[in-house]
């Protein structure tokens, strides 16, 4: 990510600030300054629960924050924090009852922000840091739960319409996969099994089924790199493809054919798009 080019804007409060924009309107900026990203709204549409990272806030790397909506200027003060502040933190989403935030933090395992992953052959890698576990805090930060404690990366939680499950991203199998679990952590199910990186997984509205990125190396040497990167705990997220299946596994469907990156899927209100 561009440091300090990262921002979030809401539509529907205020007349557009860009006159070029033709496609949108009501457009209202939120953050100002730092990586401002995963931004998702509260059961009620009141808040937003995203991860930022912004010096001016002690945030040296990404933590978790919540923004009131129902403000009428916002500023970098808008922003309350919901971390801890240590480690790192990624990919929040809120719980059914609107009062409790899910996220992955590193905080567990070092109260320091963990080393970037270093450049190789001019790849853009991402970090499947081993330290994230999946962690409940409510709105003022105060963690109530702690929901995986084992080796490995679990993170990217998100909770499914009717409040029965989550989904998230592991590595306990020994690679990338989905997997479900009860709303409590109990009943851990894994969903996906193909070798490659299986990620941003986001429920159906009716809660039936999964909309998710994958990456399916094919070739000897995809498959080599891809299990290289993997035991240095980075991921190669350039060529990804959409797909979705039931929350059991089954029904499994590739939906694009795009090459490079394919990202941030979700459900359009009828399940019938995506």
């Amino acid at each position: 990510m561009l440091q300090n080019r990262i921002c979030l804007f809401f539509l529907g409060c205020v007349v557009s600030l860009f006159g070029q924009e033709h496609n949108l309107k009501n457009i209202q900026k939120l953050t100002f300054g730092g990586d401002n990203a995963e931004a998702y709204f509260s059961p009620n549409s009141q808040l937003l629960t995203l991860q930022v990272t912004n010096k001016t806030l002690g945030a040296e790397c990404d933590q978790i924050f919540s923004l009131n909506l129902n403000e009428k200027t916002f500023s970098p003060q808008s922003l309350k924090r919901i971390s801890n502040g240590q480690g790192r933190t990624t990919c929040s989403y809120f719980m059914p009852d609107g009062k409790h935030i899910i996220f992955a933090s590193t905080h567990g395992a070092q109260k320091e922000c963990p080393a970037p992953p270093k450049p190789r052959d001019g790849k853009y890698l991402w970090a499947i840091y081993p330290e994230f576990d999946l962690y409940i805090a409510d709105l003022n930060g105060n963690i109530v739960k702690q929901l995986t404690n084992t080796p490995g990366y679990d993170a990217e939680a998100v909770v499914s319409p009717d409040g029965k499950k989550i989904a998230f991203t592991s590595t306990r199998s020994g690679d990338l996969e989905l997997w479900t679990m009860d709303i409590d952590g109990s009943n851990l199910k894994q969903v996906t099994f193909g070798l490659g990186y299986d990620g941003g997984s986001f429920f159906s509205h009716d809660s039936k089924k999964l909309v998710f990125r994958a990456s399916r190396p094919k070739t000897e040497a995809e498959i080599n790199e891809y299990k290289a990167l993997l035991q240095e705990n980075v991921v190669a997220p350039t060529e990804m493809e959409l797909y979705t299946c039931n929350v059991d596994g089954s029904d499994l469907k590739q939906i694009t054919q795009l090459g490079k990156a394919n990202w941030a899927p979700f459900f359009h209100p009828s399940d019938q798009k995506i």
